[in-house]
């Protein structure tokens, strides 16, 4: 009994290693050992040619599609600088147009002003041309012993019942060598309504009297303005040449 137990243990014992050595046993791959720094040092080197075919794959399909990083790059450069180089010339092209402008608003200016200077003077010739013309026509007649005569009396409207006047006095024969010192008087004759009355100007104790008052030696022209009610229709107006109390000339209009 002993016999059998040991003759079948035996026979176990060489179908295992039949199994393990024989030609169904498992097959055993034998690998040599690397350190790690070995294994890292790999990694690392086929990290980096990846990265690196990666990059030139990219770089060959934007060159393949036309489109270049570097060369965009540099287009943009060159259009920011011909961009600031445009901005540089827009702003001198300005200063050149503001100061022209200004240059020619002051031409206009100056232009305005002696146009105007040059219509003033003209007025002023025709005016004095006019004045002298009087006074020549006024040497030459009999003016009365006071020698003292009003020509060209002139009344304007302004408006909301103001007047204005105008008129020329001159002193002529033996007397104009002396200064005539007097004042003018204007006398209205208004209407309101139905009733007409004489308004005097100045009138007795108007402070603004001394406008009215006239001093000369041959010829004087004189302007100045007056105002009467605005419903006041003005009719006629008597300028008089007073000296000393005395009326010396005078001079009506009608309007």
């Amino acid at each position: 009994m002993f016999g059998s137990f040991a003759s079948s243990r035996l026979a176990l014992n060489l179908r295992r290693l039949r199994s393990r050595f024989g030609i169904s046993a498992p097959r055993v791959l034998v690998r040599t050992h690397l350190p790690w720094y070995w294994r890292a040092l790999a990694v690392v080197v086929l990290s980096g040619a990846s990265l690196a075919l990666a990059g030139w794959i990219y770089d060959a399909g934007q060159r393949f599609a036309g489109f270049h990083q570097g060369a965009s790059e540099h287009e943009i450069a060159g259009m920011r600088e011909r961009m600031a180089q445009l901005q540089t010339d827009l702003e001198a092209a300005r200063k050149v147009a503001n100061a022209s402008e200004s240059r020619l608003r002051i031409e206009s200016t100056a232009q305005e002003r002696l146009t105007a200077q040059l219509r003033t003077l003209e007025e002023e010739n025709t005016r004095l041309k006019s004045d002298l013309a009087t006074f020549e026509s006024l040497a030459g007649e009999q003016v009365g012993n006071s020698g003292l005569a009003i020509s060209r009396l002139q009344i304007l409207p302004v408006g909301a019942g103001e007047y204005r006047y105008r008129l020329l006095v001159a002193q002529t024969g033996e007397k104009k060598e002396k200064e005539f010192n007097g004042m003018i008087q204007l006398v209205a004759t208004v209407q309101r309504g139905k009733d007409t009355a004489m308004m005097q100007f100045p009138a007795a104790g108007d402070p603004a009297a001394s406008q009215y008052q006239v001093r000369f030696r041959y010829f004087r022209r004189l302007e100045g303005t007056f105002k009467l009610a605005a419903e006041a229709r003005i009719q006629r107006v008597e300028v008089r040449l007073i000296q000393d109390g005395a009326v010396k000339a005078s001079q009506s209009v009608a309007l």
